[in-house]
């Protein structure tokens, strides 16, 4: 079983290292076709070799739609590493695991079980004293697709990790804001219908990823679901609701009545990491938020066309 783990991992890395030399390749391609299309002067760097790229691009077939669409978007020629990390998403259901950080509060306990009934066919596991590496051979023992991890501090969640499995990626959001079904009062039962997502203000291609990383969480709906939840982009800041909605006859004709059932709060991505959380140090670093950087505060990363620059954000 280690074994077979380490040869999985490497044949991935090596096609993650494929895929970056054919992005590179391809970038210079698109540079001289642009040029020759716009009739303007080759770049400098591109001199020495632009009539051996001007050849291979007559030998070059058109590719599939999607095929074009995926090498655009991570500037290779057509497949992507996230194809491996996503290959059966939306085919089979989800299988999610929540957990804690050790020796949780009771308010944390509750907080996770409340996730649990958000997610569905999601399972609380009870930390205990497993490490980390325990709880991911587990997972993958188990055919586990997500691993949700929170934190807390003095009792206040304040942190989740989402790890995919087998081979990532991990985002580390900051969680905050928490108001929790058992805090308010009458709020009655949760269904578990498969809930509808709503992804408000997530447009730029780091609002993709990070779109693509929740939104695997959680299963297909049904047509006729009623459930609804709703990560809402405001400032960078993903606002989690969770409502029931029914529509009826009222004075003016149809009407849609929406019905918050909990919890909400509040993520603030600030890393993804390429792997998984055991190897998260050695792990290469997809985007991380600089705070400290003298444009960070003025910069929106989720919403504004211009909002990712790698180049500023990657390690």
């Amino acid at each position: 079983m280690l074994r077979r783990q380490a040869r999985l991992r490497r044949e991935y890395l090596y096609r993650k290292a494929v895929e970056e030399r054919n992005r590179a390749i391809q970038e210079k391609k698109n540079r001289l076709k642009q040029s020759l299309e716009e009739n303007t002067p080759i770049h400098t760097d591109l001199k020495r070799e632009a009539l051996s790229i001007q050849k291979k691009l007559k030998w070059e077939d058109k590719a599939p739609e999607r095929a074009v669409e995926i090498g655009t978007e991570s500037g290779g020629g057509g497949e992507s590493h996230e194809d491996d990390e996503y290959r059966w998403a939306g085919v089979e259901n989800p299988k999610v695991l929540v957990t804690t950080s050790r020796d949780p509060s009771s308010r944390l306990k509750v907080f996770a079980k409340e996730l649990r009934l958000v997610i569905p066919n999601a399972q609380r596991l009870n930390r205990g004293n497993h490490d980390v590496k325990e709880l991911l051979s587990a997972c993958r023992a188990n055919d586990v697709t997500d691993l949700l991890i929170i934190h807390e501090h003095r009792g206040v969640p304040d942190g989740l990790i989402v790890c995919h499995l087998p081979y990532g990626p991990t985002a580390y959001f900051n969680l905050s804001g928490v108001v929790m079904r058992h805090d308010i009062p009458e709020i009655g039962t949760m269904s578990e219908q498969y809930p509808h997502l709503i992804f408000h203000n997530m447009t730029t291609k780091l609002a993709g990823r990070v779109t693509n990383i929740l939104k695997y969480l959680f299963p297909v709906p049904k047509e006729d679901s009623r459930r609804v939840v709703t990560f809402a982009n405001h400032d960078d800041t993903l606002c989690f609701r969770h409502h029931m909605f029914k529509r009826f006859q009222g004075a003016t004709g149809r009407e849609l009545e929406l019905i918050e059932v909990g919890p909400r709060f509040q993520l603030k991505l600030y890393e993804i990491k390429l792997g998984t959380l055991e190897h998260a140090d050695a792990a290469d670093t997809e985007w991380a938020l600089r705070p400290f950087m003298n444009t960070t505060y003025k910069r929106r990363f989720l919403s504004d066309a211009d909002g990712w620059d790698a180049a500023d954000n990657e390690v």
